[in-house]
């Protein structure tokens, strides 16, 4: 989930605008996360019953697509689960307070750069390099889609969703208006992946979490 905030705080992860002075030598060692200390880290934060099922549906679907493409699973789902840590509480500062929460906490810089890089050109101009960053910065619009879709058939779930309904309300502009879906035509193009096949992967991945999300 992404917001638009003020042109001069998109400058999030470059030196120019590092809060932090440290100094000279006073360099700690990095921790290795958990996903019990993501769950706990998003817990408190977020209240929010749908800010934290989103954050569990972005998690499934990481680790789906980490399994697909061969990569850390563990990794990939726990940076899922806080991309949009500070939303709730700082919602102007979205991706800059995460920086600095996940700074404080000694979190390696690569999953601080993940997170960051999800609101790309809304809140954030860290760009998406890595897989993993593209991935995130691909479904996280893509999954409020899907759920929003789901919600509006009889059985209210993903498990019997196909790629041709969330297709039919992805044309109407008016459904879900709040999906930017040229952000996920965007990372669907630097994946390399047809619009279609990652549609039917992050609903796969969805389908995984199908009962902790509530669909």
């Amino acid at each position: 989930m992404t917001k638009k905030v003020p042109k001069s705080k998109m400058d999030v992860y470059g030196k120019t605008k590092d809060r932090a002075e440290r100094k000279e030598g006073d360099i700690m060692e990095k921790i290795t996360p958990t996903r019990e200390m993501a769950w706990e880290l998003l817990k408190e934060y977020n209240q929010s019953e749908s800010l934290i099922k989103h954050a569990l549906a972005v998690e499934g679907v990481m680790r789906h697509f980490a399994e697909l493409f061969g990569q850390d699973p563990e990794k990939w789902g726990i940076i899922g689960l806080i991309h949009d840590l500070d939303y709730e509480k700082y919602p102007d500062q979205h991706c800059t307070k995460s920086k600095e929460i996940l700074e404080d906490r000694n979190w390696p810089q690569d999953y601080i750069r993940a997170v960051v890089s999800h609101g790309w050109q809304i809140c954030s101009d860290v760009e998406p390099v890595e897989k993993m960053e593209k991935v995130l910065y691909t479904i996280d619009e893509l999954t409020g889609l899907i759920t929003a879709t789901a919600l509006m058939r009889p059985s209210k779930s993903v498990k019997d969703l196909t790629v041709k309904s969330v297709k039919k309300k992805w044309k109407q502009k008016n459904f879900a208006a709040g999906v930017d879906r040229s952000i996920i035509e965007k990372g669907a193009q630097m994946l390399g992946m047809e619009l279609n096949e990652v549609i039917e992967e992050t609903i796969k991945g969805m389908r995984k979490v199908a009962d902790a999300i509530g669909l």
